[in-house]
């Protein structure tokens, strides 16, 4: 619940395109949850972060990957709606999905995270077995959905406000797009 990439990914998407691309952002972020409580579980998070190269390959590509959505907001000349095409559909849903499950699986961070904090709420004769570190990877991701689809809602509210005044969403692209580059630079720089 503490403010990271993946409450700003959310946040950006509610705010910006509505509850539907908020609720498709969190399915994809929870399901690079998933992703992280399998690797986890089949003992690969072990694997990367004793291999430096691995580890610092996927903490470069998730900071480039966040670096290039900040320059994309960035660049737009166009306000946060930008995406809402000319018949005022909103952008495919799948989108939102891909792209908060790239964000979250990118993020070495989470896998660090899994790999550090989850087995100390495995019992020391389960280690080796995955389901402990499945099922706590579920429970970790349930909480996650209802943390932001709360998040979501809540943030939503303002997407109305955006429509009725393109100049805000200008500028919360700008804003959002320096956020993405600076979470970018700091997953690089760590």
């Amino acid at each position: 619940m503490t403010p990271g990439i993946d409450t700003m990914f959310v946040l950006n998407k509610s705010i910006g395109q509505g509850r539907k691309s908020g609720v498709y952002a969190t399915l994809g972020i929870n399901a690079g949850v998933l992703t992280h409580a399998l690797i986890g579980a089949l003992g690969l998070s072990v694997l990367i972060a004793k291999s430096a190269i691995a580890f610092t390959l996927i903490k470069y590509i998730g900071a480039v990957y966040l670096i290039y959505l900040g320059f994309i907001k960035l660049k737009t000349k166009k306000d946060l709606l930008a995406n809402v095409s000319i018949d005022n559909k909103k952008p495919k849903a799948k989108n939102d999905f891909w792209t908060g499950f790239l964000t979250n699986t990118l993020n070495p961070k989470v896998a660090l995270f899994f790999l550090a904090f989850f087995p100390q709420f495995i019992n020391p004769e389960e280690i080796q077995n995955p389901v402990p570190f499945v099922l706590l990877g579920l429970t970790f991701a349930i909480i996650g959905i209802v943390w932001y689809i709360s998040l979501t809602l809540l943030a939503s509210m303002f997407y109305e406000r955006i429509i009725n005044n393109p100049n805000i969403g200008s500028r919360l692209n700008k804003c959002s797009g320096v956020v993405f580059i600076l979470m970018g630079l700091k997953i690089g720089s760590t």
